[in-house]
């Protein structure tokens, strides 16, 4: 009878180690159960197996009726202690969790944003296009702000030179494609957004189907070719645009939305310079800050744009120089006859 205790035993505890369901091990020790009752119906009164399995099924009788009443008391007070735990609603779309009402509260105490702008925000959909310098502070300051979803799409992967600018990356994701390396740190700086990383050009067979998937654009890319293209999308979408765009001391950024009467991208650059009259930052340079500077407005008029609050700059150029700490705003017009948005 020891002997058959103990394999049970084996069977219920050495089973649970290796990962065995309890279903399955319930299973194996009712058909060991029922055996050993067979054994003692079948078999004379001297049998030896009867003899070494206790010589009666009573035993194993009085056992069975033991675990069952342990069984039925467990699972009465199962019962007993769901009834007494209240249950939890599950969470509206669109409502705030208590961390993030604790995370997003000086947003909620501004008279501009409140707490209908910090839902809105939550429920906005933004495309940041580029994770190098000017999508970098962008993307983490909209993770920050609690924008709810955010796409970035960018081809590139990180490199020892993006460092001195690209601050959302760390020395640790050399090599990792940009989309995940941002992803990974947007995540871990706010978990309560959602990050779709595209690691990919934007061409064209694509841009319009994304652009349109999205309230809003920022675009921080660095060549004439991506800018054209994510404009043409935004434009027929008719989804605002927040460009940006970078120079050794120098940055301009505006908001492109000829749904709304400001003018696209193309009003205002309608062919790309010739080749050196605009050289990248890795031809010409460009101050590590500078790029936070710029990148940082264009997340706060996307900010802006999401929640209605003040004014953004829709009709307006700004361009900062950051060698001498100064700013103007300039005022831009829709140009008749533009082949993108027609003026």
């Amino acid at each position: 009878m020891a002997a058959v205790l103990i394999i049970a035993a084996a069977i219920w505890f050495g089973g649970g180690l290796l990962g065995m369901p309890r279903g399955l091990r319930a299973g194996l020790l009712a058909v060991m159960f029922v055996a050993l009752l067979a054994l003692h119906l079948v078999f004379p009164a001297d049998h030896p197996l009867r003899l070494a399995t206790g010589g009666s099924a009573a035993p194993w009788l009085l056992l069975a009726g033991f675990a069952a009443l342990v069984a039925l008391y467990r699972s009465g007070l199962s019962t007993l202690r769901a009834r007494a735990t209240p249950e939890t609603e599950p969470q509206a779309p669109g409502r705030f969790s208590d961390s993030e009402l604790n995370r997003y509260a000086r947003h909620i105490v501004l008279r501009e944003v409140g707490g209908a702008g910090q839902k809105a925000l939550k429920n906005a959909k933004v495309l940041v296009v580029g994770a190098g310098g000017l999508g970098a502070p962008a993307l983490q300051y909209l993770a920050a702000a609690g924008v709810g979803t955010i796409g970035v799409i960018d081809d590139d992967a990180v490199e020892n030179a993006n460092l001195q600018r690209q601050v959302i990356h760390k020395d640790a994701a050399i090599g990792m494609p940009k989309v995940f390396s941002a992803q990974a740190e947007m995540l871990a700086q706010n978990p309560h957004v959602t990050v779709r990383p595209y690691h990919r050009r934007l061409t064209d067979d694509i841009a319009a189907d994304l652009v349109a998937d999205y309230d809003l654009v920022l675009d921080g890319t660095d060549n004439f070719d991506t800018r054209y293209r994510v404009n043409a999308a935004c434009v027929a979408a008719g989804v605002p645009l927040i460009s940006g765009a970078l120079s050794q001391w120098e940055g301009q950024l505006s908001v492109f939305d000829p749904a709304r009467g400001a003018p696209c991208y193309r009003c205002i650059f309608p062919e790309a310079p010739a080749a050196g009259l605009a050289p990248s930052c890795a031809e010409a340079g460009v101050i590590g800050p500078l790029p936070g500077v710029i990148g940082t407005m264009m997340a706060l008029e996307a900010v802006k744009l999401i929640t209605g609050a003040g004014s953004v700059l829709r009709g307006q150029m700004m361009i900062y120089d950051g060698l001498y700490g100064e700013s103007r705003q300039i005022a831009i017009a829709r140009r008749k006859g533009c082949e993108t948005c027609g003026g």
